[in-house]
């Protein structure tokens, strides 16, 4: 297939990449900003200034992400999105008032109430004082006071990109669920998810806004709740915000063929992953879709019925994480390769 013609797209759903794919999609400019990391240290974190000049997209993990904290130091009891509403900060700050906020990938179980604290909001124990950084703190939440929050917040339609669609609260929530992940025992995700269950009764009775229940409230150790009861954002899907922003529609409609992939497809990917969304989008145009992972684990079928013809691993047998990493180019490269004589086979027959 020398003489094929490959287009590139930037794709994201919402986590790591989001950034990279909004501003480069509409010819915007990345900006960096020295906020607040996880657990309290200085780290520099891009965000985009899009092409409209006016709209702004934000990548929490960029600035609350669990790729900045080592493994050993994860905690989600202390970890903080403070740095996440800086960056909101600084957009707000050069102007935009259109924000797209991408929140997968967290270090957080916080609900949120880092980037509230940072944009202005108070929230408060019952003696009046500030609580604290991390999601324990939460427990002892007893008044929000919102009168200093930010208002230039009021005129700005803010968007939140999501993959996920848990609630805040309960076995598919964010501390019971994602909460293992980074670095929660059984017992403090349980501690977590209590706190986030007061959090959500104070939001109730102080803000009016019922967070409990939404779908998609839980994503990133629930931020989605809190950019919801603080910022009034709308929870929409990654991967359809980035594929109209790109325009993907219009390159499937010319495609023969789609390569997608991600670091490991699962039952998981099926819901709002960027596999899926490319897949589904790619299936109404007709197109088959082969995706590429570091690994692969889940019913072939089911796959198919969701617009994945084929889905890959790029391990060529058994390798360690480490040594898959440090050669994730090259094993991509040979996959791709294998699938398209595997293509090349089939087109001779």
């Amino acid at each position: 297939m020398a003489d094929a013609e490959t287009i590139m797209v930037p794709m994201a759903d919402g986590g790591e990449g989001t950034v990279e794919a909004l501003t480069y999609g509409s010819h915007g400019q990345i900006v960096a900003t020295e906020v607040t990391g996880p657990l309290g240290e200085k780290v520099t974190a891009k965000w985009g200034l899009l092409g409209d000049r006016i709209s702004a997209v934000v990548e929490m993990a960029a600035a609350s992400g669990i790729t900045l904290v080592p493994l050993e130091k994860l905690n989600p009891l202390v970890a903080t999105t403070y740095g996440t509403g800086e960056l909101i900060q600084a957009a707000l700050n050069a102007g935009c008032r259109r924000l797209i906020i991408g929140i997968g990938g967290s270090a957080t179980n916080d609900g949120g109430a880092g980037m509230a604290q940072a944009l202005g909001a108070r929230l408060l124990d019952e003696g009046g004082k500030e609580l604290p950084w991390g999601g324990a703190a939460l427990a002892k939440l007893s008044r929000i006071d919102i009168s200093e929050l930010d208002r230039r917040l009021a005129e700005c339609e803010v968007i939140t990109a999501s993959d996920v669609t848990n609630p805040l609260c309960g076995e598919q929530g964010a501390s019971r669920v994602y909460g293992p992940q980074k670095g929660a025992t059984e017992e403090m995700c349980q501690q977590l998810d209590e706190a986030l269950a007061n959090y959500a009764k104070v939001i109730k009775r102080d803000l009016g806004i019922n967070v409990m229940d939404i779908p998609g409230a839980g994503a990133a150790g629930g931020l989605g709740a809190g950019l919801i009861a603080f910022l009034g954002a709308k929870l929409i899907s990654g991967i359809e915000i980035v594929s109209e922003v790109v325009g993907l529609t219009n390159y499937l409609k010319e495609a023969s063929l789609v390569f997608t992939g991600e670091g490991r497809i699962d039952t998981q990917t099926l819901f709002g992953k960027t596999v899926a969304g490319v897949a589904a989008k790619a299936k109404a145009c007709n197109v088959p879709v082969g995706a590429l992972a570091g690994e692969v684990d889940g019913d072939g079928k089911e796959f198919s019925r969701h617009g994945v013809d084929a889905a890959l691993s790029i391990t060529p047998g058994p390798i360690s994480l480490r040594k898959s990493m440090a050669n994730a180019e090259k094993l991509i490269a040979d996959a791709a390769e294998r699938a398209l004589q595997l293509i090349l086979i089939r087109l001779k027959k």
